[in-house]
């Protein structure tokens, strides 16, 4: 089985913070086979690794811009990373 498997570093910035953003992403990502992290970071913004199938990362990271019922995404940065060989996805 010859599957590409990309990573991608996403920084996700408004109101992202106790709003279980991390968890819903966690959620989002499992149902599509994507593995990786989401952790709170100082500045307010929720950072994201993704390695998975590049639509199946399309779709979490099209999920990141609008995030779960009372989150406000005001931007989304997204980064080519190399893939680090993460399994499963865990919210720090």
């Amino acid at each position: 089985m010859d599957e590409q498997i990309v990573a991608r570093k996403v920084t996700v910035r408004g109101h992202v913070q106790g709003v279980f953003f991390r968890d819903s992403v966690r959620r989002q990502a499992q149902r599509r086979g994507v593995r990786g992290l989401a952790a709170n970071r100082p500045d307010g913004s929720v950072e994201i690794v993704l390695e998975g199938r590049p639509e199946d990362i399309r779709d979490v990271i099209d999920y990141c811009a609008r995030g779960p019922r009372g989150a406000s995404v005001t931007s989304l940065d997204v980064q080519e990373c190399s893939p680090q060989g993460l399994s499963g996805f865990h919210v720090r």
